[in-house]
């Protein structure tokens, strides 16, 4: 009797097992990736003044000076208000043997005062031209220029399009090697996209302006799909 029942018992064991293997379902996963090359349409750029004098007001006097007429500039040139802002605001004492080890001690100097702002250039063709007159009025500080897209968002759905046309010619391909025939999707998502720029490839200069490469910038996509495999 006891025969019998542990056979029974075995004989579940199989059916449910297999049960659970045909519930389980055959997929093929793969990543696909996708990107637009283009030229950029705006740059951002971040520069400003820093200023040394023996007293505060001096320095931040001499700062504010020049970043007036900096902003007065940027205003002849076309750019906007909306374009232009305070990044960047400080006034610190400069110290002298601060880091002696012969005893000395410590004094302030003297005060360094420095004003930045960011600046959106829509107008490319400009650019080194602007650069170029904002150095004339006084400013000495410059820390990055980046170059992006005003609208991006159209370039970034042709990079989704084609990274799950990537996607789908991957599973269709893996389907093909392993002699399987490809279903239909059961799963997509997306990793997000990004923009960054690509290799230099020319250069902007008019008259006496700084010579600005401008070059191309990427935008690219990435998808994650899974496919049902239906034999």
């Amino acid at each position: 009797m006891w025969r019998v029942a542990v056979l029974a018992i075995l004989v579940g064991i199989g059916l449910t097992a297999r049960a659970s293997a045909q519930d389980t379902p055959r997929l093929i996963s793969v990543t696909g990736e996708g990107q637009v090359e283009v030229a950029p349409d705006m740059a951002i750029i971040t520069l400003g003044v820093t200023h040394e004098a023996k007293n505060a007001q001096d320095a931040m006097a001499e700062v504010s000076k020049a970043v007036t007429g900096i902003l007065t500039r940027l205003g002849e040139t076309g750019i906007e208000n909306r374009d232009i802002q305070t990044s960047r605001f400080s006034l610190n004492p400069v110290w002298s043997n601060r880091n002696s080890s012969n005893g000395n001690r410590a004094e302030i100097t003297g005060f360094s005062a420095s004003n930045a702002v960011s600046v959106r250039v829509r107008d490319l063709s400009v650019l080194g031209a602007v650069l170029t007159q904002v150095v004339q009025d006084g400013a000495n500080d410059f820390n990055g220029l980046q170059f992006a897209l005003q609208d991006p968002e159209a370039l970034m759905e042709t990079a989704r399009t084609r990274a799950v046309q990537d996607a789908m010619a991957k599973a269709e391909q893996l389907a093909a090697a392993a002699g399987v025939t490809l279903g239909a999707v059961q799963s997509i998502a997306e990793h997000g996209g990004r923009n960054q720029p690509v290799m230099m490839e020319r250069a902007m200069m008019s008259d006496s302006s700084i010579p600005i490469a401008e070059g191309e910038v990427s935008i690219s996509a990435s998808v994650s799909m899974e496919f049902a495999i239906e034999n």
